[in-house]
């Protein structure tokens, strides 16, 4: 039995079609390779609440020391209180020894660079340890994050402050 010619040039443009793809997921796949997904085990605890983090695979940040050490949370406002005040929860580290900061895009749900990402807060979405800080990779996403859920601001990693963090963690009580 043979094919008809129509199928046969259906068949032929999918094969086309996905080929034209192939080289497009290789570059989005790139685009992350400073921030791989990591492996996160049920014995990892965030350093700084003590909640383990494998319970949350949507909220996962992750600071990365160049000893090869990493240290996972279940939240950017965590990693943020760790990168403000490294000895308190890392003692003897520093903070110039951080190699690699990571913040999981709340859309995406992919790790993305913290110090790039664009943060929106006084949403109502709340992270594992309520009022959050909640990362995207895009200023688009941010935006659209932030008229979809009533948030309040969108930041920078730069704009992040110690009173930032206090005023999410004051919102809550």
């Amino acid at each position: 039995m043979r094919r008809s010619p129509e199928r046969h040039e259906k068949t032929k443009l999918l094969i086309i079609v996905v080929m034209m793809m192939f080289p497009l997921f290789l570059l989005s796949a790139a685009s992350v390779e400073g921030h791989k997904q990591k492996s996160i085990t049920k014995k990892d605890k965030c350093p700084v609440c003590g909640m383990f983090v494998y319970k949350y695979p949507k909220w996962v940040a992750v600071i990365e020391f160049a000893d090869g050490s990493e240290y996972f949370y279940d939240g950017a406002k965590d990693m943020f209180k760790h990168y403000m005040n490294v000895p308190k929860y890392t003692p003897g580290k520093a903070g110039q020894e951080i190699t690699s900061l990571s913040v999981t895009d709340y859309y995406a749900v992919v790790l993305i660079d913290a110090k790039e990402a664009w943060y929106v807060i006084g949403s109502d979405v709340f992270g594992p340890m309520g009022h959050e800080l909640i990362p995207f990779e895009t200023q688009a996403s941010a935006q659209e994050f932030l008229e979809d859920h009533k948030g309040t601001h969108i930041l920078r990693f730069s704009d992040v402050s110690e009173e930032t963090i206090k005023a999410l963690d004051e919102a809550q009580q």
